[in-house]
Formats: C-alpha cells, sequence, structure tokens
C-alpha cells in the first residue's frame, strides 16, 4: 500500500452513516473513492456523495456510492480530497486535474475538509507545483496577458494534440509558475481582481485535516494549531 492510498483509507474511517460527503478528484482521491465504496458493500454504510468532477461521478457510480447534486443539499458533513501542495498552515494548491472549481464550491459548502496526500506533497512554502488558475475562454489571449503581470512564466494547459484543455466546467486553465508563494491569501485576492479569472487553485482556509499517509502503510494526522 503506498503513502495516497494509506491516507485515503484513514480518512474514509471517520465517515458515518447519514453523511453527506463531497468525492474529491485526483489520483488520491480515487482511493477514497473506492474505499467509501468497499465500506458500503462491507459494512452497510449508508452515505450519499457528491463529486467534484465527471471522473469522480463516473467512478462513484461503478462502486455504488449514492450521489446528490446541489439542489439536494445545502451543506456537506465532510469532503475528502487530495492535494498538489500544502503547508503547514493548511493552506493548498489544487487544480493539478483541472476540477478546481467544482472541488473549491465544494470544500466551502463542507463542515470539515479533510486533506490526503504523502509526504512529497507537504511543503514549507506553496508554489513549486504550477499554480492552476480557472479562466474564461472569452478574451483568453487578454487574461494570459494580464496574469503575466504577476512576474512570473504563464502558460495556457493543452493537450497532448495541441488543444486547450476545457474544465468540466466549460473553462481554460492557466498555469502559473511562481516558484514560490510567500502569501497565499493576498496572492488569491490579487489574481481574482483580473476580469477573465473564475477561480484560483490556491485554497485557504478550507482545509480543517491532513492526513499524510505513508509507503509503510502508517499515517500522521494533522490538526490545525
Amino acid at each position: 500500500m503506498d503513502g495516497k492510498e494509506a491516507a485515503a483509507r484513514r480518512a474514509v474511517q471517520e465517515i458515518e452513516s447519514g453523511m453527506v460527503v463531497g468525492l474529491g478528484t485526483g489520483s488520491t482521491a480515487t482511493f477514497a473513492i473506492r474505499a467509501i465504496g468497499e465500506r458500503i458493500q462491507k459494512e452497510g454504510l449508508a452515505v450519499r456523495g457528491l463529486p467534484t468532477s465527471q471522473r469522480s461521478e463516473a467512478l462513484a457510480r461503478v462502486v455504488g456510492i449514492p450521489l446528490l447534486d446541489f439542489s439536494q443539499v445545502t451543506e456537506l458533513d465532510l469532503t475528502i480530497d487530495g492535494a498538489d501542495e500544502v503547508d503547514n498552515a493548511f493552506n493548498l494548491i489544487k487544480g493539478g486535474g483541472g476540477a478546481l472549481v467544482q472541488e473549491k464550491i465544494v470544500a466551502a459548502a463542507s463542515r470539515k475538509m479533510v486533506i490526503i496526500c504523502d509526504s512529497s506533497k507537504v511543503k514549507s512554502t506553496l508554489g513549486a507545483f504550477p499554480l492552476p488558475i480557472a479562466i474564461v475562454r472569452f478574451g483568453w489571449h487578454s487574461t494570459l496577458r494580464k496574469l503575466e503581470g504577476f512576474g512570473h512564466e504563464v502558460s495556457l494547459r493543452r493537450l497532448p494534440d495541441g488543444s486547450p484543455f476545457v474544465s468540466d466546467d466549460g473553462l481554460y486553465i492557466a498555469d502559473m509558475h511562481c516558484g514560490t508563494i510567500p502569501n497565499p491569501p493576498d496572492y488569491v485576492a490579487r489574481i481574482k481582481r483580473i476580469v477573465g479569472v473564475a477561480e484560483v487553485g490556491l485554497f485557504v482556509g478550507l482545509a480543517t485535516a491532513v492526513v499524510i499517509g505513508k509507503d509503510d502503510g502508517t499515517t500522521e494526522v494533522r490538526l490545525p494549531s
């Protein structure tokens, strides 16, 4: 069992029958979705899930998780999701899979957000991983030029055939190569002031716990100090 799976399985043990659970997106979240499905099958766990992407929705259906949408719920009990980076203050970079808008909407509607990762994702300062920024497709050239005003290299995410990557929301993703992000809240505020930016892959003040998995199957649970 690798660290990602260990973290996912530890986090899923916190789920109780009757909960509404946000289902994250990405390789680590996939382990969590599968583990929830196992608990449903083996223990009769009675939960409902709200997926953050089409990929997560498809997997949840395969493993037998009953699903909801936002027309049926006002608050989620718990969201379990991965992160591209997490710092000691529980600030996150998310969006490597392109689902950052829906991930942030679900996280903001959740009473708790548990981040699952291996130790490679834990950083003292965010920014080594390129910061994903969801932008409106109309006028994207102009939006990209304004993002370049931050002084970092910014690239439009593309598919292997060279065409632009389009998120489930119909948005493009710009990746900003920051190097370091010393003040995540300030970055969020400044970037979101740019017309054409839909959302920023910096999650500030949303994570309530971080579960770090190790390759020997053990885990470390970190809570806010």
